[in-house]
Order: C-alpha cells, then sequence, then structure tokens
C-alpha cells in the first residue's frame, strides 16, 4: 500500500544519514594526516569503506527481505553514529581504519534497505518517484554535509565527527519514532523459508540492467576523481570555484531525481528514462571538454549531472518492478555494483587523466554509447523471453 506520508519522512531519514556521511568528506584526509597516515594510506582508508559496502550490501538487503527493513535500517544508522565517534577520538591510523571497516560493513544496510522500503511502500507505477525522491535526498546530503564539515572544522579536526556523531543520532531516533515497518509479516515469513542464493537477482535479462549500473558508476567515479584538475588546467577553476560547481549540480541533479524521475517514468515507462539519462549524460562527457570559463564549466558538468542523475532511479525501479526476489536482495546487490564502479572509477580515470587530460571524459562518452547498446540488448532479450513464455 503506497503512503504519502511515508516518503517524505524516508526522504528526511537519507538526507539526514547522508549529511553526516557528508561532514566528514572535506575533514578526513586531514585528520589522516595528524595521526601519521600518509596519501597512499588515505587511499586505502577512503577504498576500504567502499570495499565493505561493496561486500556486504546484498547480505544487509538479503536480511532485511527476512526480517523487516526497520530493524536493519536502524543497525546501519547506528553503525555510521558508532564509527564517527570512534573516528573523533582516533589516535593512531589503526583506530581509523577499524572505524571505516565498522562503519562500512554496518552503514552498507542504509541504501539497499531505503531502496527497499521505497519499493515497499510504492506501487509499481510510482515506483520510479519513490527512487528518484531517495535519489535527491542523498544528492542534496552530499551538497551540504561537505559545506557544515568545512565550517566545524574551524574549531577543531575533532568536531565534524561529534557532529556527523550526533547528527546520526538524531536520525537513529527519528527512524524509531517515524518510520513504520514497511515489510509485512507473511512476506518476511515468505523470505525466511527461502535459501536462494544472493545472486539469484542476478539472472536472465536484469543481469544486464546491473552491468548498466556499474558502467554508469565507473564512468561518474572517473570524472569525479579528474574534474578537478581537468577545470584548473582548461579553465583556470580555482577550489572555491569548483565547490560551487559542484554545488549547482548537485542542486540541479537533485531537482531533477526529485521532481521529474517519478513524472517521467510514469508517462514514458523506466525505460525511456535510462536512454534519455544516458544520451543526455554522454551530451555532457562531451561538452565537458570545450570547458573555458566558470560559467561554461558549470552550464557542461551540469547538463552531465541531470542526465546521470535519472539513471539510478530508474534502473531501481524497473529491477524492482521486474524481479521475483525480495526487493532488499536486488536492491543489495545493484548497490555492490554500484561500489564496485566507485572502487574502480577513480583509479581508471587517474590512468586515462594521466595519458591525456581529456581521456576520462572521451572514454566517459564512449562507455554511454555503450551503455545505450547494452540497453538494446537487454530490451531485445526480455522481448525472446516474453515471446517463449
Amino acid at each position: 500500500m503506497e503512503s504519502k506520508k511515508a516518503l517524505p519522512i524516508l526522504f528526511l531519514v537519507m538526507f539526514m544519514v547522508m549529511v553526516g556521511f557528508g561532514i566528514i568528506i572535506p575533514v578526513l584526509p586531514f585528520l589522516a594526516e595528524e595521526v601519521g597516515g600518509s596519501p597512499f594510506e588515505l587511499g586505502l582508508l577512503m577504498a576500504v569503506y567502499s570495499i565493505m559496502q561493496l561486500l556486504f550490501a546484498p547480505m544487509w538487503g538479503r536480511i532485511s527481505d527476512r526480517i523487516g527493513r526497520k530493524p536493519v535500517m536502524m543497525l546501519g544508522v547506528a553503525g555510521l553514529a558508532i564509527s564517527f565517534f570512534i573516528m573523533a577520538m582516533a589516535d593512531s591510523l589503526w583506530v581509523l581504519f577499524a572505524a571505516r571497516i565498522i562503519g562500512g560493513f554496518l552503514s552498507s544496510a542504509n541504501m539497499p534497505t531505503t531502496m527497499a522500503y521505497a519499493a515497499d511502500i510504492t506501487t509499481p507505477e510510482n515506483r520510479g518517484k519513490g527512487m528518484g525522491i531517495i535519489g535527491a535526498a542523498t544528492g542534496l546530503g552530499f551538497i551540504f554535509g561537505p559545506a557544515i564539515g568545512g565550517v566545524f572544522s574551524k574549531t577543531s579536526l575533532s568536531m565534524p565527527f561529534y557532529v556527523a556523531g550526533i547528527s546520526s543520532i538524531i536520525t537513529l531516533i527519528l527512524v524509531l519514532i517515524l518510520v513504520k515497518e514497511s515489510l509485512p509479516a507473511e512476506k518476511r515469513n515468505e523470505f525466511s523459508r527461502k535459501r536462494d542464493s544472493v545472486w539469484k537477482a542476478f539472472e536472465g535479462p536484469l543481469s544486464i540492467l546491473f552491468i548498466l549500473q556499474l558502467i554508469v558508476t565507473l564512468s561518474l567515479a572517473g570524472l569525479e576523481a579528474t574534474f578537478a584538475y581537468f577545470a584548473a588546467d582548461k579553465a583556470g577553476i580555482t577550489t572555491v570555484q569548483l565547490g560551487y560547481i559542484f554545488m549547482i549540480m548537485g542542486l540541479g541533479s537533485a531537482i531533477v531525481q526529485g521532481g521529474l524521475v517519478g513524472p517521467m517514468t510514469k508517462r514514458f515507462g523506466e525505460g525511456a528514462v535510462i536512454r534519455v539519462g544516458i544520451t543526455v549524460s554522454a551530451i555532457g562527457f562531451v561538452l565537458i571538454l570545450f570547458s573555458r570559463d566558470f560559467w561554461t564549466t558549470t552550464l557542461f558538468l551540469t547538463v552531465f549531472g541531470l542526465g546521470n542523475g535519472v539513471i539510478r532511479p530508474a534502473i531501481s525501479a524497473l529491477l524492482t518492478k521486474r524481479s521475483d526476489t525480495g526487493y532488499g536482495s536486488v536492491t543489495g546487490l545493484l548497490s555492490s555494483f554500484d561500489s564496485f564502479g566507485r572502487i574502480a572509477g577513480p583509479p581508471l580515470g587517474g590512468l586515462l587523466f594521466s595519458i591525456a587530460i581529456g581521456l576520462p571524459f572521451i572514454s566517459g562518452a564512449i562507455l554511454s554509447i555503450f551503455a545505450l547498446l547494452l540497453y538494446q540488448v537487454y530490451r531485445l532479450q526480455t522481448r525472446k523471453v516474453k515471446e517463449t513464455v
């Protein structure tokens, strides 16, 4: 049963989760340096979190199918709070690594469980709206979190981590009080009796959609890792200007996800939205190569962001509609593919950038064209399956 009250609550919870996560982003490198970490060790510190997400998101999604969304969601938020407080008190590098491992392991429950919750409370025709709202909350949290972290870092390096921990506790209380369990007891019992592999969702034509998400995230992560250097070289963009550019792109992407994905998927279908999103992303990648100043750089990156922003919600909606496994299992596996793209994207983007500064964006456009072709393969395979049934 769809609930008009549940989606705004879900938006608030996910926004708070991502604000807490974003608060530590600008400060973590300096804290790692303070406790004796090298740039290489900082890279490992960032990577270990994504690796834990890659490994454990499918597990948490599957567990949420069996015991319900709310307890798993609470565990994920509590995990963030614990990791933030440990980092705030860290006096050595190994403590920071322990905090990141604990945080990555437990908080990998957040995204798949929240998406599964959205799938539970939305009808199939409004599924895109639910996924878009989660995407908007995530994007806005990433915009406001680092800004808040930067402000509190002026007090001390540990202060943003305490603020993030307190924010997570507030989020935990919000989940406890406001969020009602979305998965009925009979559904939980049904999934508890099943002993399917976590890879069951990765079968038939649907497997293509997971690979599609991997390609989209891979090219996005490559862009994020190299764009600052590219913009400084091509358009003379400063660090402060870069912050404004990413903020404008993030706001545009959040508005599209929160306001347009729902109506677009309802009217044209998820497939059309995926194709449009990939096409606009490809155009954005090419336009970025022609950046000359602050305004052209902002415009071209925003074009990319608008296209890229609608793809994940549409893929999530399509997967939860077409898969016959539990929503948690599907969204958990999708989160895992997303994490893999975030792990592999930055080093790959850095390698391409070292060859030629425009190469990460040219390769992004090529990958986008490949993704379009891949989606056509998905459509053909889906049609064949329907014809044989």
